[in-house]
């Protein structure tokens, strides 16, 4: 296998979708789940950072990551139980309920970081297993551990059923950023972390300090995505035109589509974030756009791969 240019830490899960009363239908996913295969079948070399239970959810978990073309030298075992989520759709969006108290990806808590070949340009955190301890203070240990190694993405996944302490997580999200290079969240996460400011304001208050982001992509479901960066115009890109079957996966598509966009583009170093072209950074925008856009054409978390995007993209000039 390839040495990896992309990494990413955090859960595996089965997803159980309702299908119709209390019937559901259940599949492999977890957003740093999703964003692996995705980066996987965009054509660069991804390793998962993760803990896996031996029970049989975990076992099914293994093989989907290791099918899909994903590094899983740093995936630990544990004989505590795989998380579960079941997911209900809704017209305008998901609702999901998690049981996942002790479970093996929230124990992950390694005696030694994993570490990162020389190779790996960009490592991606955020979602749920930051909501658990001990894995939420190790995964930060890990981040903290790349400063000025590689570039650091940041997307706090907000699933507002699983925060107890609201206004505690959203000082944390803030603490957290600080370690990241580039942000990426929704308009519906951005209302629940700043509540009442618009999305420029959110982006500017991510990058009002000297560390932390160095560019902020906010994206706006159907309408599009818009990127803002320190001390320039903020670049917008509307939303491909489609036909949705379902949601979940979208912005787990979109992250993958960031890094691989970004790394196609030549970035490999943070201050490139900077320095990068409009024209460029728009070509990354569209490219990460239309691979959640086919995402959404399908039923669950199911990313396009590299050629099928590539189609798509040529279409759309």
């Amino acid at each position: 296998m390839p040495d990896i240019r992309i990494a990413i830490v955090g859960e595996s899960l089965i997803d159980f979708a309702a299908t119709g009363g209390l019937n559901f239908a259940g599949h492999e996913g977890g957003a740093p789940t999703n964003s692996a295969i995705a980066t996987a079948r965009l054509g660069q070399p991804i390793g998962m950072v993760c803990q896996l239970s031996t029970d049989m959810f975990g076992e099914r978990l293994l093989k989907h990551i290791e099918s899909n073309g994903v590094d899983t030298r740093w995936v630990l075992r544990s004989d505590a139980p795989s998380t579960l989520a079941f997911v209900e759709r809704t017209p305008t969006t998901n609702r999901y309920a998690f049981y996942m108290n002790g479970t093996a990806d929230t124990q992950w808590n390694p005696t030694t970081l994993p570490v990162l070949p020389e190779s790996c340009r960009f490592l991606q955190f955020g979602s749920i297993s930051l909501l658990h301890e001990p894995a939420a203070s190790r995964i930060i240990d890990l981040v903290k551990a790349q400063q000025g190694q590689r570039i650091v993405l940041f997307d706090p996944n907000v699933r507002l059923s699983l925060i107890k302490d609201l206004p505690a997580f959203r000082a944390n999200v803030y603490r957290w950023s600080a370690y990241s290079n580039l942000m990426k969240f929704s308009d519906e996460d951005a209302a629940a972390l700043a509540p009442g400011l618009g999305l420029a304001e959110v982006a500017a208050s991510f990058m009002a300090s000297d560390t932390g982001p160095r560019a902020v992509v906010i994206t706006r479901g159907g309408d599009g995505a818009t990127l803002f960066r320190r001390g320039k115009a903020p670049l917008e890109i509307v939303a491909p035109k489609i036909t949705v079957a379902d949601t979940i996966g979208a912005g787990d598509t979109f992250d993958a589509g960031l890094t691989v966009g970004l790394l196609e583009q030549g970035v490999e170093q943070v201050t490139q974030l900077d320095s990068l072209p409009d024209a460029q950074w728009l070509a990354v925008l569209r490219f990460a756009a239309q691979a959640a856009a086919i995402n959404c054409t399908r039923e669950g978390a199911n990313p396009p791969t590299r050629a099928e995007l590539q189609v798509a993209l040529d279409a759309a000039k």
